[in-house]
């Protein structure tokens, strides 16, 4: 028989348990890095009037309901693979992975350096008023909005973050 664990390569550790010894193949976070990603794929609102919701960002972004959840809510296309899901506030709790939001939540999209100012111009044609317009350490500008829900909606310019 072969010593598993006195291999320091093997794929396998001990794990011992009162009068028992036994080999447990190691996860794949043991001394490495976790397993590969890619990125964020949706991000959640949770809304009072899903519907009012929908021509909010439909109006404003353009996006497009991709999924429909019933009276939960829905799933928009917000981007190259990514996902914007609006949810009936209280709609998820007795799901079996319940969750849920509450208050005035934050979300920013990203835009393009040169189209802050159609962004700033966009957003006035549309009655929404802006917050607050700022510029960051790296350069980058965010413009601050409220949707129907009073979600704090931000497009941001290269520049903001160290990775963007």
């Amino acid at each position: 028989m072969v010593n598993l664990a006195a291999d320091p390569d093997s794929d396998y550790r001990v794990h011992s348990r009162p009068s028992v010894l036994c080999y447990v193949q190691k996860s794949s976070r043991e001394g490495t890095m976790p397993p590969k990603r890619d990125g964020i794929l949706e991000s959640s609102l949770y809304v009072s009037d899903v519907a009012r919701s929908v021509r909010f960002y439909e109006q404003t972004f353009g996006f497009r309901v991709i999924k429909e959840f019933g009276e939960r809510g829905c799933a928009m296309h917000a981007g190259t693979r990514q996902v914007l899901l609006l949810f009936k506030k209280g709609g998820s709790r007795t799901i079996q992975s319940p969750h849920d939001g509450e208050g005035e939540l934050h979300i920013a999209f990203a835009i393009p350096a040169d189209q802050l100012a159609s962004w700033e111009s966009w957003l006035q044609t549309r009655g929404i008023a802006v917050e607050e317009k700022k510029q960051w350490e790296l350069g980058g500008w965010s413009l601050y909005f409220r949707d129907p829900d009073r979600h704090l909606v931000e497009v941001v310019t290269p520049g903001v973050w160290p990775v963007y």
